[in-house]
């Protein structure tokens, strides 16, 4: 799965930690997430995408390999 969180994040300029502690994980899950370590929940994609004011398919894209 790719996403866009750290793209976002330039938008916005905001920091993993900042990004973080708007959705209530460590900076190292947000870490985690961008670079393709973790799979958030569903939950965590509701509240990242909440975060940066658009929808879930904006932020998180399905690999051809998945």
């Amino acid at each position: 799965m790719k996403n866009m969180i750290k793209v976002e994040r330039a938008k916005k300029n905001w920091t993993q930690a900042e990004l973080a502690d708007k959705v209530g994980v460590s900076r190292q899950s947000i870490n985690s997430i961008e670079i393709g370590k973790f799979i958030p929940s569903t939950i965590l994609a509701l509240k990242i995408a909440k975060a940066f004011e658009t929808s879930v398919e904006s932020i998180f894209q399905l690999d051809s390999t998945d």
